[in-house]
C-alpha cells in the first residue's frame, strides 16, 4: 500500500521564522514530528512519501500515487489542511486525519474520510487492523493516554534534513498544572509520562547518523513535568552522550525550574542553551483567574534573571485579556519584559481554544465569538473581553509596536546578553549559520532601518562579550522575523471573530 503523509502549510507567525530563515538558507524551522512517528508505526513493507508544504508542493502525481492520504494539522494550518483534504478528496485518495486540529473538533470536518484521533499509538493499531479487514470505521478515538515508551523512532528517512533549521524530539507528554486557556491538559492529560533515555538516545543517534548537527528541539509542553525521572535518569545519559557528540538543545518548561540550581544545571550541562516559559502577566490577580499557580507569589523577574545567569536564554509567552487585566497591563507588560532581558518575547490575546476550562466557562457565560485561530499574535480573540475589545486590541498593538521597535529590540538584547553565561564549550556552527553573517550585515546592517541599533549593538558585544557575537547575529535576525510579523498585526480595526 503507498501511503503519503501531507503536512499542511504554516501562515506566516511568530513561530514559523520565515523572515529568518532566509539568513540560513532553510524552507521551515521543524519537520512534522508527528507524521515521522505515525510512519514509523504503520506496517514497514508499506511505500510512505512525505510531503511537508512548508518545504515542497504537493504534486499531482503525489496523490495519483497515494492508496491513502495521512493528513496532521495544529489549529493554525487549518486553512492549508482544508485545501489540502479539498485536494485529496478530488484526486480520489481518501484521507486519514488527526492530530491537534482534527482531535480538538472533529465534527467540523465531515468531508474526512477516517478520523483516527487522540494518541496514535493507540488509535491506529485498530483502524489498521479492521483496514486489514475491509471494514474501516469513521471515527476512532480514545479517552485513555499512551505508554509512551512504546512509541518508535521517527521515520527520519523521509525528510530532506538540508530543508530545516532544526529538528524534533519528545520526552515527555503531559503537564502537572492546570492552567485554566491551556488545551494541553486536555489533549495529554496531567500525569507527565517520558520515554526512557534509551529511547531519546536512539532518536538522536538516527538524526546524528544521517549528519544533523544543528539544534535540537525537545517539543515537550513542560520538559520539567517529570523533574524526578528527569534528573536521575534522562540527564546523566544524556550528559555523557554529549561528551562525544555536541548538539545545541532548547525546549519548554514552568517557571519553577528557576527553584532547581541542580536541575538547571544539569540541563545546561547536557547542552541545552534556551527554554520558553509561559509567564503569561505580572500580574497576580491574573495568574490567580488563570489557575497559574506555578507562577504565583514569586519574583518572576529574578526567576528570569537566574536563569539567564545559568546559561538558559528564557524566551517567553505573554498574555494580555484576563478579566483581571488593570487598566495599566499593556505597559506593565511592556516594562516586565523590557526589564527581563527576555529577547524573543510573544504577546498574544487570551483565546479560548475548545477542549480548555476557559472555553467551557466562557461558553457558560455567553462570552464565545467563535473559534480560536492558533495564531499567536494575530490581533483577533474568540472571546468577549472584560476590558472592551477596542480597548484591548488597541493596547495589544501598542505592545507589539513598542516591544519590536528596532530600538527597544536591540536594547533588550543587550539586557540579555549583560546577564547571559555563555556555556563554555559550544558547537561548532553549521556553514550557511556563518554564512548568515554576511547575509545579516546586508539585510539587517546596510539595508535595514535597524542599522544604526544593529552596528551598535554588534561592536557593543565585539567589545564587551566577543563569545557571543554569533548569538547576538541569530537574535537580531530572530528581530527581524519578529517586527514583520508585529508590523502586520499593529495595524488595522478590532479583531473580533463571527459570533457563533
Amino acid at each position: 500500500m503507498n501511503i503519503l503523509l501531507i503536512f499542511p502549510e504554516f501562515p506566516d507567525t511568530f513561530w514559523s521564522f520565515r523572515h529568518a530563515l532566509k539568513f540560513v538558507r532553510r524552507s521551515a524551522a521543524y519537520p512534522p514530528l508527528g507524521l515521522l512517528t505515525v510512519a514509523a508505526l504503520l506496517p514497514a513493507v508499506w511505500e510512505k512519501r512525505l510531503v511537508d508544504l512548508n518545504v515542497r508542493r504537493l504534486a499531482d502525481e503525489d496523490l495519483g500515487w497515494a492508496d491513502l492520504a495521512f493528513v496532521s494539522a495544529m489549529g493554525v494550518q487549518l486553512s492549508s489542511a482544508r485545501r489540502v483534504v479539498d485536494r485529496c478528496r478530488e484526486a480520489g485518495a481518501p484521507v486519514v486525519a488527526g492530530g491537534p486540529l482534527f482531535t480538538a473538533e472533529p465534527e467540523a470536518f465531515p468531508e474526512v474520510a477516517h478520523l483516527v484521533l487522540n494518541e496514535a499509538e493507540l488509535t491506529l493499531p485498530p483502524f489498521l487492523e479492521d483496514l486489514a479487514q475491509g471494514r474501516p470505521k469513521r471515527v476512532y478515538t480514545s479517552k485513555d493516554f499512551a505508554d509512551i515508551r512504546a512509541t518508535p523512532v521517527p521515520l527520519w528517512g523521509l525528510v530532506e534534513l538540508d530543508r530545516y533549521a532544526a529538528m524534533s524530539v519528545q520526552y515527555s507528554r503531559g503537564c502537572p498544572y492546570h492552567c485554566e486557556f491551556c488545551n494541553v491538559t486536555a489533549l495529554l492529560g496531567h500525569r507527565p509520562r517520558v520515554k526512557s533515555p534509551e529511547q531519546l538516545l536512539a532518536e538522536l543517534d538516527a538524526l546524528y547518523a544521517r549528519g544533523w548537527r544543528a539544534s535540537v528541539f525537545f517539543v515537550d509542553d513542560n520538559f520539567i513535568g517529570n523533574a524526578r525521572h528527569l534528573k536521575a535518569e534522562l540527564l546523566p545519559q544524556l550528559i555523557a552522550w554529549q561528551r562525544r557528540r555536541r548538539l545545541p538543545f532548547f525546549t519548554e518548561a514552568s517557571i519553577n525550574l528557576a527553584d532547581d540550581p541542580k536541575l538547571v544545571s544539569m540541563m545546561v550541562e547536557a547542552g541545552f542553551e534556551s527554554v520558553f516559559v509561559g509567564i503569561e502577566t505580572p500580574h497576580e490577580g491574573s495568574l490567580e483567574e488563570t489557575c497559574k499557580q506555578q507562577n504565583r507569589g514569586r519574583d518572576l523577574l529574578a526567576d528570569v534573571k537566574r536563569l539567564q545567569r545559568a546559561g538558559l536564554e528564557v524566551q517567553g509567552g505573554f498574555i494580555v485579556g484576563f478579566d483581571n487585566d488593570p487598566p495599566g497591563i499593556f505597559q506593565r507588560q511592556i516594562d516586565f519584559i523590557q526589564r527581563s532581558g527576555i529577547v524573543t518575547a510573544m504577546v498574544g490575546l487570551l483565546q479560548a481554544p475548545p477542549g480548555t476550562r476557559l472555553h467551557e466557562r466562557l461558553g457558560r457565560e455567553g462570552r464565545l465569538a467563535g473559534d480560536s485561530g492558533g495564531d499567536n499574535v494575530a490581533a483577533t480573540t474568540n472571546i468577549v473581553p472584560a476590558m472592551g475589545l477596542e480597548r484591548l486590541v488597541a493596547g495589544y498593538r501598542e505592545v507589539l509596536r513598542s516591544l519590536y521597535a528596532p530600538r527597544q529590540y536591540y536594547r533588550r538584547l543587550r539586557t540579555f546578553l549583560r546577564e547571559y553565561r555563555l556555556p563554555p564549550l559550544r558547537p561548532k556552527l553549521p556553514f550557511q549559520h556563518r554564512m548568515a553573517f554576511f547575509r545579516a550585515a546586508y539585510h539587517l546592517g546596510i539595508v535595514g532601518r535597524e542599522r544604526f541599533q544593529y552596528w551598535r549593538t554588534l561592536f557593543w558585544t565585539l567589545c564587551t562579550r566577543p563569545r557571543s557575537l554569533p548569538l547576538a547575529v541569530t537574535l537580531a535576525i530572530y528581530g527581524h522575523h519578529f517586527r514583520k510579523i508585529c508590523e502586520r498585526e499593529a495595524g488595522g480595526g478590532p479583531g473580533l471573530r463571527k459570533p457563533r
